[in-house]
């Protein structure tokens, strides 16, 4: 793996990055001016085809990039080109924070966003705890995954969740209820019509983290 660094502004790279245990595959792409912050995109569950091509996540990353953000996307472990197996969320935790860090690397001091889709959600979740970002957007976070193991504290900033109330896979009531037991609550934005892919919806997906965004102090 080559020695990293970002590429030029409104330009993409692919590279293999160092993760906890082995090669990662990514994909980081760059705002057309300042890079205003850094942004990581986790996606859905690998053992039922998620991966970081994902239109969710490829959605995420890209309204992130259009506010200032260089935006990362990768393969958790195990997935197309990353090295390694499937490690139920512990190790695409790991993996996922160190990542992150590798761009904060490249960019002491900007804000940290992180991003996840499904059980994407649950590994930024979990990351949060650790890497304390400046804001944490998820969506359909399936809180069912919390049942065998404690539940990640407040991640202690503007933290936006969007979930459809028709999702087939991941339980609208139970992520209000999980959702519920955090103080100050996040941001809910409750869809309908999307299912679990969104699929024709993505545009409402960009409008709502676009919005959050710039009430945060991100202008596209």
């Amino acid at each position: 793996m080559s020695k990293f660094s970002l590429p030029p502004p409104g330009q993409s790279v692919s590279q293999m990055l160092p993760g906890a245990s082995g090669g990662i595959q990514t994909a980081i792409s760059m705002p057309a001016d300042a890079v205003r912050g850094v942004c990581v995109v986790c996606h859905p569950h690998p053992l039922y085809g998620g991966a970081m091509s994902n239109k969710v996540v490829y959605a995420l990353a890209t309204t992130a990039q259009r506010h200032g953000f260089a935006a990362l996307r990768f393969n958790f472990r195990g997935v197309e080109g990353s090295e390694g197996t499937h490690d139920l969320g512990r190790g695409e935790t790991d993996d996922t924070v160190q990542l992150a860090q590798t761009l904060l690397e490249q960019r002491p001091g900007l804000p940290l966003l992180l991003a996840g889709f499904s059980f994407g959600s649950f590994v930024a979740l979990k990351a949060a705890a650790r890497l304390k970002p400046a804001l944490l957007a998820l969506v359909a976070p399936p809180f069912k995954y919390f049942e065998s193991e404690p539940r990640p504290a407040h991640p202690g900033c503007p933290w936006l969740v969007l979930h459809s109330t028709d999702d087939e896979v991941v339980d609208y009531e139970s992520t209000r209820t999980g959702l519920m037991r955090y103080s100050p609550q996040p941001e809910l934005v409750t869809l309908q019509g999307a299912g679990h892919f969104f699929h024709g919806k993505l545009r409402e997906i960009q409008t709502a983290m676009s919005g959050w965004l710039i009430r945060n102090g991100f202008q596209a």
